[in-house]
């Protein structure tokens, strides 16, 4: 139940909702080559600063959102050095769905 909770709360700010769907798109549009950031075009996840910039917001609230993110079981941090970078665990998320839909589904029969 606590896991569905905290599925709910991820789901609750648009914000977040954006970020989910920027990682199931794929990498962003950082161009690592000047930017310090230790990543290749191979590399899967997205840096915190490429957040940064497509919501106008700073690090500290970046990390807040992915930490909501992370907590609700959806996303997966890969550490390089300082640099933090997300991906969508499609895996994970689909788990956590099925288990939503399932719970809704038990007490939907349950009611009717």
């Amino acid at each position: 139940m606590e896991r569905l909770v905290a599925l709910g709360r991820a789901l609750s700010d648009p914000i977040r909702v954006r970020m989910l769907g920027m990682m199931a798109d794929g990498r962003g549009c950082c161009d690592f080559s000047g930017s310090g950031v230790p990543a290749s075009d191979g590399d899967e996840g997205i840096c915190v600063c490429e957040f940064e910039e497509a919501f106008g917001m700073g690090q500290s609230k970046v990390s807040y959102h992915m930490r909501k993110l992370k907590d609700a079981g959806l996303v997966r941090e890969d550490r390089r050095g300082r640099w933090s970078f997300y991906s969508l665990d499609r895996e994970a998320a689909g788990h956590l769905l099925a288990e939503a839909a399932s719970h809704l589904d038990g007490h939907q029969s349950k009611v009717g």
